[in-house]
């Protein structure tokens, strides 16, 4: 059964979840720390991702035990767990979709975000969801549930996100990262989608979305018909 524990305010949730870990605090997988507001979050590559009192703004720690998937394939886990959490919320659920690496877009916008920060045995996994508003993210659009409907409660959105969490850790250990990436692919951007990805050193590539590799790196199809795997990058549609 998860436990969360809420704060009325942090700088983060991530990092205060991470430092409590690396002290050697004995956390138990199942446990969230939820902030009512959040002054300093992060999301992927050192972006600030700010939320508002009404959001979901909440870490996790998995700890990994030997034999588990490539830890790096847990975003594919928090990415699922987190659709799963929100569809039953929509009239429309078929425009919510995945967008590789960490987000999920609802009718184009983003919705909510994902961070993995990994450390000697354990992974925290911060989610964002913007339940009642929206925080501005330059060059993005975004949305919350609010502006399309009645926001759900927080708290009883994070008991639902936990369940699917959860279940979702418990299947990845069970059936592997095989199952996992299927299972991602069939809620993410269909095959052929355009896209155009930022790598990390600066260089810009366009192309169409051809699934995942066995890895779960991006398989962009070039305008010549070959093959790009991308493993870092920030990817527009």
């Amino acid at each position: 059964m998860p436990t969360i524990e809420t704060v009325r305010q942090t700088g983060s949730t991530n990092a205060d979840l991470l430092a409590r870990f690396k002290s050697g605090e004995p956390i138990p997988e199942g446990y969230w720390l939820v902030a009512d507001r959040q002054e300093s979050g992060r999301g992927r590559m050192g972006r600030v991702w700010a939320g508002g009192a009404g959001n979901f703004m909440g870490s996790t720690l998995i700890r990994l035990n030997q034999g588990d998937p490539p830890p790096a394939t847990l975003s594919f886990v928090a990415g699922i767990a987190v659709h799963e959490a929100v569809a039953p919320l929509l009239d429309r659920p078929d425009l919510l979709v995945l967008k590789w690496p960490n987000d999920l877009l609802l009718g184009g916008a983003k919705l909510a975000g994902i961070l993995l920060e990994a450390w000697q045995g354990g992974v925290v996994a911060g989610i964002g969801v913007n339940l009642a508003s929206a925080p501005a993210i330059e060059g993005q659009e975004t949305i919350a549930l609010g502006e399309i409907g009645i926001a759900p409660d927080r708290d009883a959105f994070a008991m639902q996100l936990a369940a699917r969490f959860e279940s979702g850790l418990a299947r990845w250990r069970n059936y592997g990262k095989a199952a996992l990436l299927s299972r991602w692919l069939q809620l993410a951007h269909a095959e052929g989608t355009p896209m155009t990805v930022h790598e990390p050193g600066g260089a810009v590539v366009q192309g169409k979305f051809a699934g995942l590799d066995a890895d779960g790196a991006l398989k962009l199809r070039l305008a010549d018909g070959t093959i790009r795997l991308v493993h870092a990058g920030d990817v527009s549609t």
